[in-house]
C-alpha cells in the first residue's frame, strides 16, 4: 500500500511541476495564472496533449509544435525534480521507520491527521521548488506565494490537530515561526543590504513546518540554511565570481537548509545529545 500511494504521489508532483513551471514564469511577471498556456515566442495555444509533464517536451523533440523555437529543458526538470520531492514526501511520513509520523501523532492521531500532515508537507515542497527558481532568477520571494503558506500550513495542521494530533505540535509550530521569523527580522534590521524583507517572511513560513516535526529539526533547519549559504559563499569567492558585496540569493539555502532539518534534524539532534551526554 505504501508503494502504490508513494506511486501516486509522484504522478501527481509530476502534474503540479508542470503548474510550477507556469508559477514561476508568470508570478515574477506579474501575468495572471488563469490565462491560458501559450507559446512565449509565437503565441500559440499549448493543447492539452502538449502539456502532458515530460512525455510531450521528449515527443515535440525540445521545441514548440507551432513555431519550433526551442523548449527550454528546466521545464521537465521542474517537473521530475516536483515529482520525485512528492514522493519522497509521501514515502518519508508513510514508511515507519524514519520516525516522521510519530513526533506529532497523539494517541487518537489515525489516517485523517497523517494525510493532512503529509498534504502540508507536499504543499511545502511545491511552494519550496517554485520560490527556490524565482529567488534565482529574481532575487524576490513573492508575497502572492510566501504568505497565503502562513494560512494554509496553521490550517491543514490545526485539521491534524482536530483529527488526533497532538496540540503541543501546533503549539511548536507557531512557537517555530514566530522565533523564526523574529531571528531574521532582527538580522535584517542589524544588517539592512544583507538579509531581505522577502527571506524574513519566509523563515516565519519554515519555522512553522521545522516547528511541527520538534525542536531539533527546527535548530537543524535553521543552522544547515547558514552553513550551506555560507559556504557557498565563500565557494563562489575563493572562485572569484563573488565579491564581500555580492548580492546571493538566500532564499533557496533557506528552503535547502529547512528540508535537511525536516528530513534529518531530529535523529541528528538526538545523536548529537547522546554523544555529548554519554
Amino acid at each position: 500500500m505504501i508503494a502504490l500511494i508513494v506511486v501516486f504521489a509522484g504522478v501527481f508532483g509530476l502534474i503540479i511541476g508542470s503548474f510550477l513551471n507556469v508559477v514561476v514564469y508568470r508570478v515574477p511577471a506579474g501575468i495572471s495564472l488563469n490565462r491560458p498556456s501559450q507559446c512565449p515566442t509565437c503565441d500559440a495555444p499549448v493543447r492539452p496533449w502538449q502539456n502532458v509533464p515530460v512525455f510531450s517536451w521528449l515527443v515535440l523533440r525540445r521545441r514548440c509544435a507551432s513555431c519550433k523555437s526551442p523548449i527550454s529543458v528546466r521545464y521537465p526538470l521542474v517537473e521530475l525534480a516536483t515529482g520525485f520531492a512528492f514522493a519522497g514526501v509521501a514515502w518519508f511520513f508513510l514508511e515507519p521507520s524514519t520516525g516522521a509520523a510519530t513526533a506529532w501523532a497523539g494517541p487518537g492521531a489515525g489516517a485523517g491527521a497523517l494525510a493532512a500532515v503529509i498534504v502540508a508537507y507536499l504543499y511545502l515542497a511545491a511552494i519550496s521548488i517554485a520560490l527556490a527558481l524565482i529567488d534565482l532568477d529574481t532575487k524576490r520571494l513573492p508575497n502572492a506565494i510566501v504568505l497565503p503558506a502562513y494560512i494554509v500550513l496553521l490550517v491543514l495542521f490545526a485539521l491534524a490537530c482536530l483529527l488526533g494530533a497532538e496540540w503541543g505540535a501546533l503549539l511548536r509550530a507557531a512557537i517555530g515561526g514566530a522565533a523564526l521569523y523574529a531571528f531574521y527580522a532582527l538580522l535584517r534590521l542589524v544588517r539592512p543590504d544583507g538579509m531581505g524583507g522577502g527571506d524574513v517572511k519566509l523563515a516565519g513560513v519554515l519555522g512553522l513546518a521545522l516547528g511541527w516535526l520538534g525542536w531539533g529539526a527546527l535548530v537543524v533547519g535553521a543552522f544547515a540554511a547558514f552553513l550551506l549559504g555560507g559556504v557557498f559563499g565563500l565557494a563562489l569567492i575563493a572562485a572569484r565570481r563573488a565579491g564581500r558585496r555580492t548580492a546571493i540569493p538566500f532564499g533557496p539555502w533557506m528552503i535547502l537548509g529547512a528540508w535537511i532539518g525536516i528530513l534529518t534534524g531530529e535523529p541528528l539532534a538526538r545523536w548529537y545529545l547522546a554523544f555529548f551526554t554519554a
